[in-house]
């Protein structure tokens, strides 16, 4: 089937940590050399749209718009702003995450603040739990960026932002809203950047409980590719099927 674009992966798909997957590069050239828009949608929340761009030229020799990269972080901040409570909130992630929030006009309050917001965080301490744990108690709205419990890396599955989240849910006993995919909120809004049908689209990724859920659950079509987080070994046991799986994507035809 052709598809009149694409909702791309990041992490595991195009790249694996600071390695690059050939094929993922050859893929996104293709996609740009027949003219089919697409869209990087990614759970990462630690870099900034501009950030991300920077690194797939310079590392990984993809020169893409900045408006192609709509990242955990920037559906966040959508999110939040269409809810309109008050424009205060405690963030618990890195940089990406906290310039998208507090450039939005967030005020960073430890205290009582209206939201609470929960990403990967490589300096995460004991205390910071502790007001992120607090301020949930205390009524902020828990949004937690993205439910990936591991990261593909080159050095292997490392703890994610959902293993984060997961923690201060159990602590506070307050289920989060999840932005990241496989989320309706993020797909909802990635749908509408590139602006078409979900039926028209395909969402292209590496980990069968994000990228490929995101597809099933919001009645997009999926392609698994083997080259990061689910195996092959696991295809056969999982519980819906992608509507593809390739081993590289280069075996893929538009």
């Amino acid at each position: 089937m052709k598809y009149k674009g694409y909702l791309l992966d990041l992490d595991g798909t195009i790249y694996l940590g600071e390695n690059k997957i050939e094929a993922g590069t050859r893929f996104v050239k293709r996609l740009q050399e027949n003219n089919i828009p697409y869209l990087f949608v990614t759970n990462n929340t630690t870099k900034t749209p501009e950030h991300v761009q920077h690194r797939l030229t310079t590392m990984f020799d993809i020169d893409t718009p900045v408006e192609t990269i709509y990242t955990a972080s920037l559906a966040t901040v959508d999110y939040m702003n269409e809810l309109g409570r008050e424009k205060t909130a405690y963030v618990i992630g890195e940089q990406g995450l906290k310039d998208a929030v507090y450039n939005a006009g967030y005020i960073e309050r430890e205290e009582n603040p209206a939201y609470v917001v929960v990403g990967l965080d490589n300096d995460l301490t004991y205390d910071k739990l502790t007001l992120a744990t607090l301020a949930v108690q205390s009524g902020a709205t828990f949004i937690g960026t993205n439910p990936d419990l591991n990261i593909p890396t080159e050095r292997g599955l490392l703890p994610g932002a959902g293993s984060i989240i997961k923690l201060i849910e159990v602590a506070t006993r307050v289920k989060p809203v999840i932005i990241g995919k496989p989320e309706a909120v993020i797909m909802d809004k990635a749908v509408d950047k590139l602006g078409f049908d979900k039926k028209d689209l395909i969402m292209v990724g590496d980990n069968y409980l994000t990228d490929i859920n995101a597809g099933i659950e919001n009645d997009i079509d999926s392609l698994l590719v083997l080259t990061g987080f689910t195996q092959k070994e696991d295809v056969p046991n999982l519980p819906v099927a992608p509507t593809y799986v390739i081993d590289s994507l280069d075996d893929w035809e538009f």
